[in-house]
């Protein structure tokens, strides 16, 4: 499964989970299966507040799925229409957001949780 975890550093596996989704400088995406990590700078960094474009803002790496401390609900309503899952994790490493993801530890994240604005967390 490829997952994508915003982050605030380019270091692999040893970054940590960023707050936000829409505002993460950088996505770590992690291959859960042989853990090799590719990283891409956030192509819609400088969106308005609520206008988040999260597939722009991936790219075009087609995750299955989103593992962030936080994110607005149009940015996880997006991501579903997409077929991309979204989970909620705590401010962690990828490397741990990955084996909790693994584990079956992490919930879907859900529309009414979602940030109110940028820095905040949703419901864990």
């Amino acid at each position: 499964m490829k997952v994508c975890i915003p982050t605030e550093t380019k270091d692999g596996l040893k970054a940590n989970v960023y707050g936000h989704f829409g505002s993460a400088p950088y996505f770590t995406l992690c291959d859960t299966e042989t853990l090799k990590c590719e990283i891409i700078d956030n192509g819609n960094l400088d969106h308005e507040h609520g206008m988040c474009n999260p597939l722009k803002a991936v790219g075009n790496a087609k995750p299955d799925a989103v593992l962030a401390g936080g994110m607005g609900a149009g940015a996880i309503n997006g991501l579903r229409t997409a077929g991309i899952k979204v989970y909620l994790v705590p401010l962690t490493t990828v490397a741990e957001a990955v084996k909790a993801l693994q584990a079956g530890k992490l919930k879907e994240a859900d529309p009414a949780c979602a940030c109110a604005h940028h820095g905040a967390t949703g419901c864990h």
